[in-house]
């Protein structure tokens, strides 16, 4: 795996560069998600012995089989195929039954599924996407796996009005945590691209905290570790939201600390309470979560 130089200068200031390019060659493991609409752990680690549990997630589990996007428990929706540190959010944002949900980035669907099982399939969830052609595979995921309670829509989520009592915004972002499984990430590296994505989606959680009701919750997350990408979009929030909380996130995963400055800008302390995951600290995908509460 090759990486441009201005990539090696940028990170050899944010983490232990030598631990972040060893761990970067290295497969990223499989994990599934068990769907309890469909069936239990119990049943899926009897199908795929050896499987081990992921500490933060119920129905997660590592698993050393090939080919598991080709046995029956997936066709049957049985299990999602999905990263470990991707099964945070929806976690975090702990929907519950009777309220309605917004997942406003939702395809392919492995959040949205994720959702619908924590909420048993009651309640609502509008899950929206931008791009249609990416909507068939969201309307695949949702078939598949006996989603009954979400409602597609196929529009730019800055036109969406609605108030809603639990927000994911899952953002459209540059995708470095992804590197050990998308390996020319790194060779596509582009700053200007990350302003250009950084202005989004700082237009997007504006938005999507105003769609919030009062004392609503909202998840922000990435799979990029770019600083402008995560604790700059909160940072933007605060400075221009002051009902807008951080709250801390309470899970049994390992956790690098926030970024308090970036290239001579300061970050309010308040992102010290958002969980930034490197590939490094737990074996996973690097993500950035963050759950923000109307007040």
């Amino acid at each position: 795996m090759e990486f441009k130089d201005n990539f090696i200068n940028r990170y050899k200031e944010l983490t232990d560069l030598d631990k972040f390019l060893e761990i970067c060659q290295i497969p990223l493991r499989k994990s599934v998600r068990v769907n309890t609409l469909k069936s239990s752990v119990s049943e899926i680690k009897k199908a795929f012995p050896g499987s081990k549990p992921v500490p933060w997630c119920e129905e997660g589990l590592w698993v050393s089989q090939r080919g598991v996007g080709n046995t029956p428990e997936h066709f049957l929706g049985k299990i999602y195929v999905q990263e470990a540190a991707s099964m945070i959010p929806p976690i975090v944002l702990s929907p519950k039954k009777e309220e309605l949900v917004l997942d406003c980035c939702a395809a392919p669907g492995s959040k949205t599924t994720q959702l619908s099982m924590m909420m048993k399939n009651s309640g609502l969830i509008i899950a929206n996407e931008l791009d249609y052609i990416r909507m068939k595979p969201l309307d695949i995921n949702l078939e598949r796996c006996g989603c009954l309670n979400v409602l597609k829509t196929n529009m730019d989520a800055m036109h969406i009005r609605t108030n809603f009592d639990k927000i994911l915004l899952d953002a459209p972002c540059s995708g470095i945590g992804t590197i050990r499984k998308s390996p020319k990430t790194p060779q596509i590296y582009n700053t200007n691209m990350i302003k250009k994505l950084a202005g989004v989606q700082k237009s997007l959680i504006l938005r999507m905290f105003d769609n919030l009701s009062e004392s609503g919750t909202m998840t922000y997350s990435t799979c990029t570790l770019e600083p402008e990408e995560n604790e700059g979009v909160i940072n933007f929030l605060l400075e221009r939201r002051d009902n807008a909380k951080i709250q801390n996130i309470n899970l049994n995963i390992k956790r690098s600390p926030a970024v308090l400055e970036f290239e001579g800008k300061k970050y309010n302390e308040e992102v010290k309470k958002c969980l930034r995951i490197w590939p490094q600290d737990n074996d996973t995908e690097g993500f950035f979560v963050t759950k923000i509460t109307k007040q």
